[in-house]
Parts: structure tokens; sequence; C-alpha cells
């Protein structure tokens, strides 16, 4: 069985980089979390930093570990996380500037790397990390004495631009951070497109990076082919896989590829999406299985060597709509088994 071929667009990465700096009314960091939302930190992030990037953001200490072994000292490499039990060496060895969610976290960092970077994160509304109001209120004095390197939240509904949380916790952003001399940060890619009332001082988009939603004007990133490793006929009303979900209403010709729900194809696909053979729609018939999906070809004359999943008819939010999902979970679910490919990968 051959393995299923995943192409990453590098320079497509740093060009969309570019459009959303261009977008921002101040500094454009970059958010390469969950191994660069599954298409590679380090390559990614290497990548980056060519087009111009100098700070990134990742969820945990480990990911900082692997962006600072890919681009060695000098970029600024935030945590989201904050300073978990157990980081402080890394923190310290790695340079990470971990992001302060609680003032238990505090306490720990002053008393473990007293004198090392951080930043601050406030919850303004999402209730997911971040200080409370009244929390921030209590140690804010002691916090700016040390000099925090950014103060940041999060925006809760920015892909929505009508949405009243977005300016509430703007608003909110601005009356726990006023007379606050320190860098401020409140939109990833749905705040940059929101524009310049939640840009502030830095911003941090992440999945527009990568071809995703909200950022309709982004340069595809992603192509996944998938070989085609058998070919039958069936006759009516024979079934096709587990369950006999799927029953042909006439002779078909079926093609089984070799990928799965292993990875990363989710099952929520099963009758309900489409492969490609260039310009030829190929409906998925049976449900996706582990490794192996069929696929209805009758439509084609010959049948090439590879279906193509993602591609030029099929970005990941399309897909995702298929599969009742969202491009990031797409995208951070693509497996391990793939050929990946990198194009513009500079050295």
């Amino acid at each position: 069985m051959v393995a299923a071929r995943l192409t990453i667009d590098l320079n497509a990465i740093a060009a969309n980089w570019q459009r959303l700096a261009r977008l921002s009314r101040s500094e454009t960091g970059a958010t390469v979390k969950a191994d660069g939302y599954g298409l590679g930190a380090a390559q990614v992030a290497r990548r980056l930093v060519q087009a111009g990037a100098r700070k990134f953001f990742v969820a945990l200490t480990e990911e900082g570990a692997a962006i600072r072994q890919a681009l060695g000292n000098g970029p600024e490499i935030y945590v989201y996380s904050g300073h978990m039990a157990g980081d402080a060496q890394s923190i310290r060895n790695l340079g990470l500037i971990p992001l302060i969610n609680s003032a238990e976290q505090l306490a720990r960092h002053f008393e473990s790397l007293h004198g090392h970077p951080f930043g601050i994160q406030l919850n303004t509304g999402m209730n997911r990390l971040g200080m409370e109001p009244r929390e921030w209120a209590a140690v804010r004095d002691i916090a700016m004495q040390a000099g925090p390197a950014l103060i940041m939240s999060h925006l809760a509904c920015a892909d929505e631009p009508d949405h009243l949380m977005n300016t509430q916790q703007a608003d909110t952003f601005r009356t726990m951070t006023e007379g606050c001399a320190v860098p401020r940060s409140l939109a990833a890619t749905g705040g940059v497109l929101l524009g310049p009332a939640f840009h502030f001082d830095l911003t941090r988009p992440g999945v527009g990076l990568y071809g995703g939603a909200p950022f309709m004007d982004a340069y595809p990133v992603v192509e996944l082919a998938l070989p085609v490793i058998q070919t039958r006929d069936l006759e009516l009303g024979e079934p096709v896989g587990y369950n006999c979900t799927w029953v042909a209403g006439r002779p078909t010709r079926l093609a089984t590829v070799a990928a799965g729900y292993a990875d990363g194809i989710l099952r929520s696909l099963s009758n309900n999406t489409t492969l490609w053979a260039g310009d030829s729609p190929c409906p998925v018939v049976g449900r996706v299985s582990m490794d192996l999906i069929t696929v209805d070809v009758s439509a084609l004359s010959d049948v090439p060597e590879t279906l193509e999943l993602l591609g030029a008819h099929q970005g990941v939010d399309e897909l995702a709509r298929d599969a009742g999902t969202i491009g990031y979970e797409i995208l951070t679910s693509l497996g391990a088994r793939y050929r990946r490919r990198y194009e513009g990968l500079r050295t």
C-alpha cells in the first residue's frame, strides 16, 4: 500500500502571513501551535522567519522547545498555557516566555525564575484561560513592577464580525490594561480582519496562515492526493463497505484509495464528500474506514493513479463543511502516514 501524498506550500503560508501583516496596524507574530496546525511547526516557523516574523506563539512548553530547536536564539516564543509546574528549567534554558494565566502561576514564576521574561493573559469573557478582572486587579501592581513583555487576551467570536462579544471584549481589555505601558495583543486571524480597533500592538494570526477561514483571501496551502490501489465493477444492488451503508443503484465502477480515519479523514465524511480526478468529481460511497475509502469513479474513462481530496476544487473549509466541523480540525487531524512534500523549503 502506497502512502498518500500531502503537499504543503510554505511559500503560500509566508504569503498569507505577509498579507495579514499588511492588514495589521501593528507588529505581526505567528501562532504555530499543534505542530504548525498539523503541517510541521519547524518547517513553517523557519519559513515565517524568512518572511519577517519574529514572535511565535505555541500552546505548550514542549511545543516551544521544538520551535526553539528549529529557529535557534533570537525569535521570541510565547507559551499560551503559561508557567506550569515542572516547566521552569525548560522555560529558562530555552528562553521561552510564559503567558501567565493566574496569580498562582505568577507566584510560581517569580519564585522559580525571578527576572525571567513573562507575559500576562487576561480573561475578557471567553472564560478559558487568563486572569479574572478581580484577580488581575489584586496582582497588577506587582506584575507591572516586574515588567511583563506582553499583555494579551483572546476573542471568542472574531469569526462573526457582527457579534456583540467582540466589542465587549475589546472594551474590557482596554479597561483592564488602562495605564499599562506594555505591548498588548488581542487579535488572532479573525481579530486582524475585524479592523484596527482590535489590533493593539501585536497581532498573532493562526489559521489564516494555513489557508483557513475566516481569512477568505488566503492562498491555499495543502494538497492531498490519495493513491488508488484497486478498482472493481459492481452490479445493481451490490453493497459497499462496513454495514452496507451504500448500495449501487446502477452498475458502478468503484475505486479503493489508501487512506482513512487513521490519517485524519474523518469518519463523518462517509457517503458525504467528493474526491477529484482533475476537474471530475468522484463521490465517496460507503463508510470511511481506518485505512481505506471507496469512491465512485463511474464517470471516468480512465482511473488515475491518485484522486485528490484537498486541492484546487476542495479546500480545508469545504471538506470541513462536509464533515460537520471546522477547518482547524481538518488541518490538525492530518495523520503521520502521509508522504509529506514541502514546497518553498529554503535553507
